[in-house]
């Protein structure tokens, strides 16, 4: 049996140098058979309690990340996101309730024609991937979104998303939609789908300082 402490030490590191959230399968992976990962994320998450830095369920991983808290104090250090348009913020908003979605069901919830240059923004930014294929005559795409949309707003899973009754107010949700909806989960293939394979393992940072992001 693998020291529960030198564990703990294994698991902190490679949350550390992860690029992104990691899932207990990510972790297990990369440690000596035996490891028990879960106990030495609940010893991290004990012992980063109340610090400044705290260990995070974030889209189904674990990353380490500031306190809520202490946010405020990175407001001068950060550069300013990438705002999104409000066609990309709607498009967004249906195809994370309505997913899997092709475009022309994104046109039908909106009531416009789906700018492509919107599906390619939110597709460049990884909030967006293409799923699959519907059953239908042309093959259409399907899209759905991605850990990083998890990541990026802070969910653990599409049921921390805001309730519908709130998002049909602001007219992000059709008004129509059927009654028994209820907030798909990504990860599982619809009926009429076929899934694309794109899965890619977890990244690592291999250098303390990142290239600089290209403008656009």
């Amino acid at each position: 049996m693998t020291d529960r402490r030198e564990t703990a030490r294994e698991v902190e590191a490679l949350l550390f140098a992860a690029a992104g959230p990691l899932t207990l399968e990510d972790l297990s992976g990369r440690l000596p058979e035996g490891a028990d990962v879960a106990g030495a994320l609940e010893a991290l998450a004990t012992l980063y309690d109340g610090r400044g830095v705290v260990l995070a369920n974030i889209a189904g991983g674990w990353r380490f990340q500031t306190a809520e808290d202490l946010a405020w104090l990175m407001t001068e250090e950060r550069d300013e996101p990438r705002r999104l348009s409000k066609a990309a913020q709607e498009t967004l908003a249906i195809i994370a309730y309505h997913q899997p979605v092709t475009r022309a069901e994104i046109e039908a919830v909106r009531g416009v024609q789906a700018s492509k240059g919107t599906l390619d923004v939110l597709l460049e930014l990884g909030l967006v991937r293409m799923r699959g294929r519907r059953r239908t005559p042309g093959r259409p795409v399907t899209y759905g979104t991605t850990d990083a949309f998890l990541e990026h707003y802070g969910l653990a899973n599409l049921a921390d998303l805001p309730g519908m009754a709130e998002m049909k107010a602001a007219g992000l949700l059709s008004l129509d939609i059927p009654a028994d909806f209820t907030v798909p989960n990504p990860a599982d293939p619809a009926p009429d789908e076929d899934l694309l394979d794109l899965g890619e393992p977890p990244e690592f940072h291999v250098d303390f300082v990142g290239e600089d992001e290209e403008e656009t």
